[in-house]
């Protein structure tokens, strides 16, 4: 079976020139080792907010590095600058709105600027291409979700819907910690690793 493999591309043209250190690589890098149960590779790019290079950069994570599932973070804002979502629809085959939707349903939890955030979810070709927010707090919300004192989920985080997405794309089958993240599948699509 194909080896789980995930892009990173944070979004900056402070960060990529030097001015500050990215935040947004490490914070899904810290993220997904802890969420995700399931051998994968990563390759990461950092760059910053110019469409082309947007676009390549989403190109190449899929069409030659093989990527399953790349996560976007930063420039997803109304600015002018803030390009990721005009780059991350130019590269797709197909949207798949729920994902931005959801993401601005968590963030609404939190800041009422929610609303203005552009996040898209995509597919190309075999992968599944996700806008993140830029801070890794708001990451963090975004992929796990809410959960009460008693670790109830309130709203689901989108990292819940992920695996049986790439499931669906022929992608590897993805496990995740279920006390970060459960994945959700209907029960036909569940495999029996175990054995």
């Amino acid at each position: 079976m194909d080896k789980l493999r995930i892009g990173l591309v944070s979004v900056s043209d402070r960060a990529s020139s030097g001015v500050y250190q990215d935040k947004g690589i490490p914070a899904l890098e810290a993220w997904l080792e802890q969420a995700i149960t399931t051998p994968f590779s990563l390759e990461k790019r950092l760059i910053p907010d110019e469409q082309p290079l947007i676009e390549q950069a989403l190109c190449e994570l899929v069409d030659e590095a093989g990527c399953h599932l790349v996560l976007t973070t930063g420039g997803t804002g109304p600015a002018r600058r803030d390009v990721t979502p005009d780059a991350t629809m130019a590269v797709a085959d197909r949207l798949m709105p729920g994902f931005g939707e959801q993401m601005r349903q968590i963030s609404l939890h939190f800041v009422p600027t929610a609303i203005l955030s552009r996040q898209v979810g995509v597919i190309r070709k075999q992968a599944l291409i996700l806008n993140l927010p830029g801070q890794p707090k708001s990451i963090k919300e975004t992929l796990e979700g809410l959960k009460d004192a008693d670790g109830k989920v309130i709203v689901s985080g989108i990292f819940a819907s992920v695996p049986y997405c790439i499931q669906l794309l022929d992608g590897p089958y993805i496990e995740t910690d279920s006390q970060r993240v459960a994945a959700f599948r209907p029960k036909n699509a569940i495999r029996d690793t175990k054995n």
